[in-house]
């Protein structure tokens, strides 16, 4: 990993780009608490690490990660992400590309979008973005002032769950419910056992519905919760953020 820029925000965040191989990232650390703080507040001593996921495309969603982080700071927590694969300026997949052009054109004809289609776009992505994000969690973890345990946040859907399945250090995950979900990510759901919290938009047309609450059904944790909005996919509204930030604090700082 090596570290290309860093600003302090106006809030104090530490925001640093890194890469990592030739993988873009950003991570994002608490501001060093005022002296007059009590220990349990102080940011020099290690914080947990929230993952950030996102659909692609640093540049375009930088600022709206950069909120995400830095209410994770306020609440004591470093956050971190990485561009996925085919995204921003990372090499395209022709296979990738010709399933999201066929994707693109079925939405366009009013059509059903075929399963053949889910897998083509959404299953290798996650075979190599699952393997990129581990290694991403490797070199963030042995950087000073960042520890376990890890939550992950966000989407792609499919890539949280796959990390929750293969990934030990991953604690918890809060996870949103707007991306198409190949069928054999429902097998995989089952095997999950972290607590979760899954935020889903009650009127996100870019999202089966349907889709994801059985793939909420699906999940075996034990504690699992769904939090439903009305609203499509960019409305998340802000009670939502604060329920999936207690719920990192119970899990990551019990």
């Amino acid at each position: 990993m090596q570290f290309t820029s860093e600003q302090r925000l106006d809030d104090g965040v530490l925001e640093r780009d890194f890469t990592l191989g030739d993988i873009p990232g950003i991570l994002w650390t608490p501001a060093p608490a005022p002296a007059s703080a009590p220990a349990s507040a102080s940011a020099s001593a290690p914080v947990p690490l929230i993952l950030l996921g996102h659909p692609g495309g640093l540049d375009r969603m930088r600022p709206r990660l950069a909120a995400r982080a830095r209410h994770s700071a306020a609440e004591g927590f470093a956050s971190a992400t990485v561009e996925l694969p085919g995204s921003g300026d990372r090499p395209r997949s022709a296979a990738a590309e010709q399933a999201r052009a066929d994707l693109h054109r079925v939405l366009k004809a009013g059509e059903s979008v075929s399963d053949d289609i889910v897998d083509r776009l959404v299953l290798p992505l996650v075979d190599k973005a699952v393997p990129e994000w581990q290694a991403a969690l490797d070199a963030l973890l042995s950087l000073p002032g960042i520890d376990g345990p890890v939550g992950f946040s966000g989407g792609v859907i499919s890539i949280g769950v796959r990390l929750a399945v293969v990934e030990p250090r991953i604690a918890a995950a809060a996870l949103f419910a707007g991306s198409y979900v190949p069928r054999a990510m429902f097998e995989e759901a089952g095997r999950v056992t972290v607590p979760l919290h899954v935020l889903l938009q009650w009127d996100d047309e870019g999202n089966d519905r349907q889709a994801a609450l059985d793939l909420f059904d699906a999940f075996g944790s034990k504690e699992k919760t769904l939090n439903a909005n009305m609203g499509g996919h960019t409305g998340v509204p802000q009670y939502a953020g604060e329920a999936a930030a207690r719920f990192f604090t119970r899990h990551l700082k019990s």
